[in-house]
């Protein structure tokens, strides 16, 4: 009998490959008859989910036309959702955006994380302090990134210093930041970890979340914990969940000469930062938020 099979290609970052754990298990709902072929840039996010049956990094896929197009019964998912109407026009969650983008029916699926028996113990290593734990992610981005803080994305330096000072007599503040960012005193500092699955396994092993819109939202959305989330040039309704307490502040208007599908460039443009100060966010709803988690 002729094997059938999807095949889905993801690109982007670590964030956009949690949220297409979701869209996976979308394909494998509708075609549950074809085996799942995954070939991304984060493929260790797959390998766990027991509805993908064959995982592949992109650039490493050998004899893969002969195995799985060429004379073959297939289905391919290959198609950017940022670029879609729902998505530009900020009128559906990027998931359901891109199941859209795929005709296919969209019944809620959400992002998903499994670690295995191995990954659990080295975690339980990797992540032991004598406190509990409190994660602040304070930048996000690749590390290729131009600006050390991207207005648009990372977290304002004064509000992450007063936010891990109020907390850091309960709790060991671990700081996710890239290199050559701003640091918060008296934190432990990560930056670069080779596993994105060791990276992530943080969050199992945290008392209280305080995020921005990148990798570890979507992570603590899989994982099914609550967090506190910054939002500043993006909105949480298309790229957050409704698990998290999103808190976004008011940007005056100015002009953007430069903006062409998108309001604001994630990487922040200097010149296009509306911001006079860090006035942005309300610290003590910031601190509700997280005493509630």
């Amino acid at each position: 009998m002729e094997k059938k099979y999807s095949i889905f290609h993801i690109e982007g970052g670590l964030g956009k490959n949690i949220m297409a754990t979701a869209v996976a298990q979308c394909i494998k709902n509708n075609y549950p008859d074809r085996e799942l072929i995954v070939v991304g840039s984060y493929p260790e996010i797959f390998l766990n989910l027991k509805f993908v049956d064959r995982v592949y990094r992109i650039g490493n896929t050998p004899y893969f036309y002969q195995n799985y197009i060429e004379n073959t019964d297939n289905l391919i998912f290959r198609s950017e959702p940022y670029f879609t109407t729902s998505y530009i026009n900020q009128t559906s969650h990027l998931i359901k955006s891109w199941c859209d983008l795929f005709q296919l029916e969209y019944n809620e699926e959400t992002p998903q994380l499994i670690f295995n028996r191995a990954q659990e113990s080295e975690a339980i290593g990797m992540w032991y302090r004598d406190k509990p734990i409190m994660v602040i992610q304070t930048n996000g981005g690749p590390p290729s990134q131009k600006v050390t803080n991207a207005w648009t994305r990372d977290m304002p330096p004064l509000i992450a210093q007063e936010i891990a000072q109020h907390y850091s007599q309960d709790y060991h503040i671990i700081q996710v930041t890239r290199d050559n960012t701003f640091t918060i005193p008296g934190a432990e500092v990560v930056t670069n970890i080779e596993s994105s699955m060791m990276f992530l396994s943080l969050l199992k092993f945290s008392k209280k979340r305080f995020l921005i819109d990148s990798s570890l939202q979507h992570a603590a959305q899989a994982l099914n914990l609550k967090s506190t989330v910054l939002w500043i040039g993006n909105s949480p309704s298309v790229l957050g969940y409704d698990l998290h307490d999103n808190i976004s502040p008011q940007l005056p208007s100015i002009m953007l000469p430069d903006s062409y599908m998108g309001k604001y460039d994630i990487g922040g443009r200097t010149y296009e930062c509306p911001i006079q100060d860090e006035k942005l966010f309300n610290v003590e709803e910031i601190i509700s938020s997280i005493d509630n988690q």
